[in-house]
């Protein structure tokens, strides 16, 4: 069994670390376009099973040619390099998980995924990823299905000056999710809002006051539960958050419009990874997902929290082990050949499934990832 990941920022190192444990007779290569940083996560893993190889995804046909090599692709590109990284996994004939925030709509390619007779398995993190999964399992138990809400963020364990945040993933995905378009349904009908637009305020149990706004997190939702009344996902930060996100938004810091020659989103990228990445300071991740609907005539509601907090042990941020971990467990079942569905496999099909539910929810148990179900 050999598998490739394609990064190995935040995510991805985290990812690789867990893979080479939990599949210890597979060979994980470790791929980035910068030498030096896969050869120093492959060094801090240090074991004999994991590999680094430099390699510029941006080479269409060098990574198709790279991909044939392999059993299992999985991505962590940024979001802007998501789709064609999924193409060239179709194009090469293997499986893979993608985790990266493409704009793309990935049901897309099911087409050409069913034609390859490959499984992908996209939007395979925390939100969107565990989330739909969650969804999937309460949808599976409802006859009918009225209103989904999700409620997910990536929190400072305590409030913590300018932005009350902490960098644990992509930045560049980061900007993303606060400036692009958000596809809902509301009132029975599909609309786009804009992202932080929908703010309320929350109390979050265990974790306390925070505030919800609309992000791109439905995503492949929008394919596989239809006639909904409302569906929408929240990400939640501390009270305040947004309105400051706003004004850097307002202002022109996120546009790629160059200016004097530099795009300034370019820059605010490099300044949050320099002011916020914040290595001192500990993360937690708070979610929620709500499904009701009607079961044996009756109107049911099944409710799902997690709050899961920065491994102090290991030293492991919140964010890396319910994304990486979520995947990681998808990515056995694929090296197990349990999963036998071909094409573009949204992660809420794994939840309808209780076979493979169980064996995720069981295998993020073994980690402390804890899910609780309210009653219904």
């Amino acid at each position: 069994m050999k598998i490739l990941t394609i990064g190995c920022g935040y995510i991805g190192s985290v990812l690789a670390r867990h893979l080479s444990e939990r599949i210890p007779h597979a060979e994980i290569v470790i791929s980035d376009e910068k030498r030096e940083a896969v050869e120093r996560v492959a060094s801090s893993i240090g074991r004999e099973n994991v590999k680094p190889l430099q390699l510029n995804i941006r080479d269409y046909d060098r990574l198709v040619k790279t991909a044939e090599n392999f059993d299992i692709l999985v991505g962590l590109a940024p979001g802007k390099l998501g789709y064609k990284t999924v193409e060239a996994a179709i194009e090469a004939g293997i499986d893979m998980v993608d985790l990266s925030y493409m704009p793309e709509d990935p049901m897309t390619l099911n087409g050409k995924a069913l034609r390859a007779g490959v499984t992908v398995i996209p939007d395979c993190g925390v939100a969107p990823g565990l989330s739909n999964i969650l969804v999937g399992r309460a949808v599976s138990m409802l006859d009918e299905v009225k209103n989904v809400a999700i409620f997910v963020g990536g929190i400072p364990q305590n409030r913590t000056p300018p932005l009350d945040y902490k960098v644990t993933w992509c930045v560049e995905d980061l900007i993303e999710e606060y400036v692009r378009k958000a596809k809902i349904v509301r009132n029975g009908k599909t609309v786009e809002v804009e992202a932080l637009d929908g703010l309320e305020e929350v109390e979050f149990p265990g974790v306390g006051k925070l505030e919800a706004f609309y992000t791109d997190g439905v995503r492949t939702l929008h394919h596989s539960i239809r006639r909904v009344e409302n569906m929408w996902e929240k990400t939640l930060r501390y009270p305040g958050h947004a309105e400051k996100i706003r004004l850097l938004r307002d202002l022109g810091f996120f546009d790629e419009e160059p200016i004097d020659g530099i795009p300034p989103r370019s820059l605010t990228i490099k300044v949050f990874e320099r002011k916020l990445s914040l290595p001192e300071i500990k993360d937690l991740v708070a979610m929620r997902v709500e499904v009701d609907g009607i079961k044996n005539g009756r109107e049911t509601r099944y409710s799902y929290i997690l709050v899961d907090y920065y491994d102090e042990e290991k030293k492991v941020t919140a964010m890396g082990r319910t994304t990486a971990y979520t995947a990681s467990a998808v990515i056995q079942l694929l090296a197990k050949k349990e999963i036998v569905e071909v094409g573009v496999v949204p992660p809420e099909r794994l939840g309808m499934s209780e076979k493979y539910f169980e064996k995720i929810i069981r295998e993020l148990e073994r980690d402390g990832i804890r899910i609780e179900q309210l009653s219904a």
